[in-house]
């Protein structure tokens, strides 16, 4: 299946009846209008994000979208009842055995392979899918700093090799790890993700054939590191995220791309006819799915009125990588 350039993401809401039901109708009509990838995580909403695309996708044959989740965070509530966040931890997680709190990291956070495969169920129920094409390890960066390298890597070969289990299962096509800081950062910050040495988790843990194919990460006018920065060390070089990725055949799903709106007042009129389009949303995701090496450039879309003026990208032709890079001289 081709991916469409753009995907549909489902952060940011409120957990109520009229934003599931704003986006389960934006879902549909991006659907209708070409777009085929989804973006969402078991802890999006209180988990209704989950729930509001499992809606979409009821008629839709299977082979016809893309969906990617995420787990890593503790969602502390299920968007439904109303319980304490302690008393949804006992019901849920601690009282059933998926998850002690000696386990939890930095409050919120938990990479252990029992918690990985108790929400990737959650995910696939809410999904009502038999098989999510992407899971995203959320962020595993948020450990890093406080487990230090050698324990970070441990942690991380558990759980790409719990991954590899649910991909020998038919759970998930493909795994990745969805992150904010990790790829932006140089290798000297505590955050730091190396590509490369992810990767080398991954044959370990799943062979030549493993299932680490994608990593998404923040990119837009603003925020232009994975283009521009050289964070990663790869083969023996420096270079940016994107370029690593492509040497090493690794998928990019960008987040952010207009960092919910707040970059759009500071897009001036020149980038915007640089940039070939009209408005200041056009110029922010056209620059993002046209850096090389994006596969799908993200973007929250939780009404009809952003899927009407997003889908106008769809069809129209990405912007050349030397223009991209002009508006940084």
């Amino acid at each position: 299946m081709e991916l469409s350039s753009i995907g549909l993401g489902t952060y940011l809401g409120a957990a109520d009846d009229p934003t599931d039901e704003a986006y389960i109708q934006a879902g549909r009509a991006f659907f209708e209008v070409g777009g085929n990838v989804f973006d969402t995580a078991a802890n999006y909403r209180g988990g209704r994000s989950e729930r509001a695309l499992g809606h979409v996708f009821r008629g839709i044959p299977r082979e016809a979208f893309f969906v990617s989740t995420k787990a890593g965070y503790l969602p502390m509530g299920d968007g439904r009842t109303e319980e304490s966040p302690r008393d949804w931890f006992q019901r849920v997680l601690e009282g059933p055995g998926v998850l002690s709190v000696d386990e939890v990291v930095d409050g919120c956070h938990c990479l252990t392979p029992r918690y990985l495969a108790h929400q990737l169920d959650h995910s696939r129920e809410a999904l009502g899918l038999e098989r999510i094409d992407l899971f995203h390890l959320h962020n595993p960066e948020q450990q890093r700093p406080l487990l230090g390298p050698k324990r970070f890597n441990e942690v991380m070969s558990a759980a790409f090799g719990a991954c590899e289990e649910f991909r020998s299962r038919g759970w998930i096509g493909a795994y990745g790890c969805a992150t904010w800081n990790g790829f932006r950062m140089p290798p000297e910050s505590p955050e730091h993700l190396s590509l490369e040495a992810l990767l080398a988790l991954a044959e370990r843990a799943g062979g030549p054939d493993h299932g680490f194919r994608w990593v998404q990460l923040p990119l837009n006018l603003a925020m232009p590191e994975a283009f521009l920065m050289p964070s990663q060390a790869f083969g023996g070089k420096r270079m940016p995220l994107l370029e690593a990725a492509q040497a090493a055949g690794i998928q990019v799903q960008a987040s952010a791309s207009i960092m919910q709106a707040r970059i759009l007042r500071q897009i001036e009129p020149d980038v915007r006819e640089r940039l070939g389009v009209a408005s200041p949303a056009h110029a922010a995701l056209q620059f993002t799915r046209s850096c090389p090496g994006v596969n799908v450039a993200l973007c929250g879309m939780a009404n009809l009125t952003h899927v009407t003026e997003n889908a106008v990208l769809l069809d129209q032709p990405k912007v050349a990588p030397e223009t991209l890079r002009a508006l940084y001289c």
